[in-house]
């Protein structure tokens, strides 16, 4: 009885060490980030994702390799939130939050969002794909850690090594 007792009390405080640790997102290799702007047309964009750093490694190659989909950050999947119906690449978006995935290439990137957005980044289902556009990498100042940035005109860019990812949202 004392080591039935014994190892239930071992197995608590291992399993309640284990969530506090879980929850301090800061001190993951790829720290949380968020940026939030509201638009000239009064639309809130709000993106929460994680920031894997390039670590000397190539894009395309290394990380986020060309042709394959791509959790578009680290840990759990980068959520895209707007707070009313836009639209981006001409296509209608209804307000709600996705998830964000996208195929990288080297003169193109396929942006997805997908209706799947509670959930851990590697879970992937094209079934759940709500929209897919095509945006140009362009050449930017080297960028360590993947952020997105937001302008008061609806832009969104993705800021990650030597390259920039932008879109409108409108």
């Amino acid at each position: 009885m004392k080591k039935v007792i014994f190892f239930a009390a071992l197995f608590t405080s291992v399993f309640i060490s284990f969530q506090a640790f879980a929850q301090d997102k800061s001190k993951r290799p790829s720290p949380p980030a968020t940026v939030t702007a509201t638009t000239h047309n009064g639309v809130t964009i709000q993106i929460d994702y994680s920031q894997p750093a390039v670590k000397g490694r190539t894009i395309g190659k290394d990380i986020a390799p060309y042709g394959e989909v791509w959790r578009t950050g680290a840990n759990e999947a980068t959520v895209f939130q707007v707070n009313k119906d836009v639209t981006i690449d001409g296509k209608s978006l209804k307000a709600g939050k996705y998830s964000l995935y996208s195929i990288p290439g080297a003169n193109e990137w396929t942006i997805i969002l997908n209706k799947s957005w509670n959930q851990w980044g590697t879970v992937y289902n094209k079934k759940d794909d709500v929209m897919r556009f095509q945006a140009k990498p362009l050449q930017h100042a080297f960028t360590e850690r993947m952020t997105f940035t937001i302008s008061p005109s609806g832009e969104v860019g993705l800021l990650w090594g030597n390259i920039q990812i932008g879109f409108m949202v409108k």
